[in-house]
């Protein structure tokens, strides 16, 4: 079981789906939803600065089309602190997109640890149990 998840998606139904999807598993102990990259930004960034000294997420899973931050703008941001994410937190890009463009970009990231697609069905949320730690 994941500590704590991230979602990360401007459309409240789906957001409210996916994390009830996932609590009906018993996926996590604690979800945290934000509505695009800047709100979650301001959660995450005082984490990884140290400051308070609350654990990271376990699993963050970003859709890629918001409004203020796309999910990619909250990459782009998290970049200088790849070292201290990895192995320490998964991210996953959680989208309705079927554009090849973006799988291909989100697999060249080393922030993202995978690609999934709207709405988590069983083998998303199996994919997501083997890369738990």
């Amino acid at each position: 079981m994941y500590k704590k998840i991230f979602i990360i998606d401007d459309d409240e139904v789906s957001s409210f789906l996916t994390e009830a999807t996932l609590a009906e598993e018993a996926f996590a102990q604690a979800y945290e939803c934000y509505h695009n990259g800047k709100e979650a930004l301001e959660a995450l960034l005082p984490l990884l600065q140290g400051q308070p000294a609350a654990p990271l997420p376990d699993l963050i899973l970003l859709d890629l089309n918001m409004p203020v931050i796309s999910g990619w703008g909250f990459l782009e941001a998290l970049a200088p602190y790849a070292a201290q994410l990895q192995g320490r937190c998964l991210i996953y890009i959680l989208t309705s997109s079927v554009d090849e463009e973006e799988v291909k970009r989100a697999n060249e990231n080393e922030l993202v640890a995978g690609f999934l697609h709207k709405p988590l069905i069983e083998d998303s949320i199996l994919r997501l149990k083997q890369a738990r730690r």
